[in-house]
């Protein structure tokens, strides 16, 4: 039989140019003065055979042609026209590509495996597109721009004799090389901390051992594998902890003199009773009959953090602080957040000061902004305060019972102006003593959240509507909005596509009427089964919120000027406001170079990672919570339908594993994206988002944060 005569198609002529091209290109910029000659070129990429030369001789001339290079005598080029540097920030799968993102670019740039260099998840590169496709361009790394990470937690493995680790997830690369004379003991199976070396063009990533973590108990190491995936930040240099350790925590008698002194007032705080880093406190004075002075006081940080000191850059680069299920991973160190900084019982303390003189009507007469000195007389938490409002007795009922009454009154007036209603529900692990978790209890929002809610809204809006009303100020400020724009119409409409399969329509879907219709909508449903999945639902059909230095006004809150002042403690955009505030008041610029719009940028993306963390760490004690319950069937509810299965929250546990769409017995079933359902082939069987049903635990991968179920069909 005679043989086909093997002919490569002109797409892939074509693609080998690109490849070729970008190669040329990059030796090019290397030495960007240097003249090569063609066989210098070719000698230096290895084209020595006839047909390589010719197709290195044809990508010259395009080069020549597109004005890149140029003939500086005969067949001798020079560089005119430097590499077009494209950069983004690329993500990378578990199967080693990567997807790139450029504002110049209409798509993401796909990056195959092999073709990332070491670029980890969530780091800036530096790349060349070489393949041009219709849907999506291909291209290559070049150089890592900016990391977001500086560890990496691995298992120590042996190849070829050679020390390397494999990180825990796959995003980070398949392998770390360390020398041998880097591994700190560390021995083959060891989980182990890696601070990563530079590898701006590195082909390969290299660390060395930092510390042994099989040591460490394992939710600990897990903790801190979730935080270095993400980036953020863990320990304290110890420049910045001694720098710490240095501020005085007694107040000078000048300082106090250059503060409204407040000490004497009626003041408490009203925290969640696990809380240390006391941030905000009330204070409550009886002008008259008519007028209640209520201030709201929150730490001073910007008095103990100065602009580009050590403890200030470290708290930039955090960007907030992380509240993983058993951790507190603080924005500034523990000395300052929990004893120095934070509004503690029976000592004075330093604040930036709201302090409001309200009418009987719930009206504001008159409003002050500045420095105080306080003394926190009580520390209730929620439960104590909430007892309080419920039973008409306790420590300062007078005072907790009409801060209440005014806090409604506020709720209203925001509610009826357009404001989303929305009844926050926190799940949360009992911790025994051993870390591990050992129950769940579920906090809602009562009165007493409310009431601290309501004031700490309030004195946010005033603070930015602060800056509108001044038109004398010589400092020509900007300013860091918490902004939350209007929803995507496309998101509104697939809320319906979910609202209808419960038989539930929208009065209104127009922006306008909106919030009013899912508020209302939210409110007939409270009490039912389905109202917790909906609500999710509403929330994930909104925008996310952000910091930004244009002000588009917070529609959730229905605000059209709003802030974040009242937590400096555990957030940078509140201490840059308390900078910018102060600078307002005395009208004295701060010793500072902060760019506010890049840095907006930046507390929004250091917010995200956070809350990323935070939901991996949930997953993970997920799965520590059932990993003795396998075998078991619970009931629960579809809490999300994809392609490759449903998911499905435990009604016991609110845990949330996924039943594989191979899996799902009786029929071979398959995802319909126009209905959103997943439906079996013959017997049609539908599964939807909301619907009930039973499962049973198959499986349980806690370092894969995996729960495995497995659909009871009676």
């Amino acid at each position: 039989m005679r043989k086909k005569r093997f002919r490569p198609k002109k797409e892939n002529n074509r693609k080998s140019s690109f490849e070729l091209s970008f190669t040329i290109e990059k030796l090019f910029n290397k030495n960007p003065q240097k003249i090569y000659s063609f066989g210098e070129i070719c000698k230096t990429i290895s084209c020595l055979d006839k047909s390589s030369r010719r197709k290195v001789y044809d990508v010259l001339k395009s080069l020549e042609n597109e004005k890149i290079l140029k003939q500086d005598s005969y067949n001798n080029f020079i560089l005119i026209k430097p590499l077009l540097k494209l950069s983004g920030r690329i993500f990378i799968t578990n199967n080693g590509a990567g997807f790139v993102s450029n504002d110049q670019l209409k798509s993401d740039v796909f990056i195959p495996p092999g073709k990332t260099l070491t670029a980890m998840n969530g780091d800036v590169v530096e790349f060349k597109i070489i393949k041009r496709r219709n849907n999506r361009d291909e291209g290559v790394v070049v150089c890592i721009l900016e990391s977001e990470r500086s560890h990496v937690v691995g298992r120590l493995e042996y190849h070829n004799d050679k020390p390397i680790i494999i990180p825990d997830n796959p995003k980070l690369g398949n392998r770390i090389l360390i020398e041998k004379d880097h591994l700190k003991g560390a021995k083959k199976g060891d989980k182990v901390l890696i601070k990563l070396l530079p590898r701006e063009y590195s082909p390969v990533s290299k660390g060395e051992v930092e510390e042994i973590l099989s040591r460490k108990n394992t939710n600990d190491t897990e903790m801190i594998s979730i935080l270095c995936f993400h980036g953020l930040q863990f320990k304290f240099p110890n420049e910045v902890l001694e720098q710490s350790e240095n501020i005085p925590n007694k107040l000078s008698s000048n300082c106090i003199k250059e503060r409204k002194d407040l000490r004497e007032k009626i003041t408490f705080t009203i925290d969640p009773d696990d809380a240390k880093d006391f941030d905000d406190a009330l204070s409550y004075e009886r002008i008259n009959e008519n007028i209640t002075r209520i201030g709201v006081h929150i730490a001073d940080v910007s008095h103990y953090v100065k602009p580009n000191s050590a403890i200030d850059k470290e708290a930039q680069k955090r960007g907030n602080s992380i509240y993983l299920v058993d951790r507190v991973i603080p924005m500034i160190p523990e000395q300052l957040s929990n004893v120095i900084c934070s509004l503690r019982p029976n000592e004075e303390k330093l604040c930036f000061s709201v302090i409001f003189d309200i009418d009987s009507n719930g009206k504001i007469i008159d409003e002050w902004f500045g420095k105080t000195v306080i003394l926190s007389k009580h520390r209730f938490t929620y439960e104590e305060a909430q007892g309080v409002i419920e039973n008409k007795k306790g420590k300062y009922v007078n005072e907790i019972s009409h801060l209440n009454e005014i806090a409604q009154k506020f709720r209203q007036k925001r509610l009826s102006s357009g404001a989303l209603n929305i009844e926050s529900e926190e799940v949360r692990f009992v911790i025994n003593e051993k870390g591990d978790p050992s129950g769940v209890k579920i906090k809602t929002s009562k009165e007493a959240h409310k009431l601290i809610e309501e004031f700490m809204l309030l004195a946010n809006r005033s603070v930015a509507s602060c800056f509108k009303k001044s038109k004398n100020n010589n400092l020509n400020q900007n300013m860091i909005y918490r902004v939350h724009d209007v929803p995507d119409e496309s998101k509104i409409e697939q809320l319906k596509v979910y609202l209808d399969k419960f038989g539930i329509k929208l009065a209104s879907s127009d922006v306008p009427n909106l919030s009013k219709s899912l508020n209302n909508m939210l409110k007939g449903l409270k009490g039912k089964n389905e109202f917790n999945f909906i609500q999710s639902l509403v929330i994930r059909s909104m925008s996310k919120a952000s910091y930004d230095t244009k002000n588009i006004g917070h529609y959730g809150l229905c605000f059209s000027d709003y802030t974040h002042f009242t937590s400096p403690i555990r957030r940078y955009a509140d201490l840059l406001v308390h900078r910018l505030l102060e600078e307002k008041i005395t009208n004295v610029k701060a010793n500072s170079t902060v760019e506010l719009s890049e840095l907006s940028k930046h507390i929004s993306h250091t917010e995200r990672k956070a809350a990323e963390a935070e939901r991996d760490s949930v997953k993970f004690f997920q799965t520590i919570f059932l990993i003795d319950h396998i075998g078991e069937n619970f009931n629960g509810t579809i809490s999300g339908i994809a392609e490759h299965g449903m998911y499905v929250r435990l009604d016991d546990n609110y845990c949330e594993g996924m039943v594989p769409l191979s899996e799902i017995p009786g029929d071979r079933y398959y995802f319909d994206f126009d209905k959103f359902n997943i439906i079996g082939a013959k017997t049609k069987k539908e599964f939807s988002f909301g619907q009930r049903v039973c499962v049973c635990i198959s499986d349980v991968n806690p370092i894969k944060r995996h729960i495995d179920l497995e659909l009871i069909i009676e």
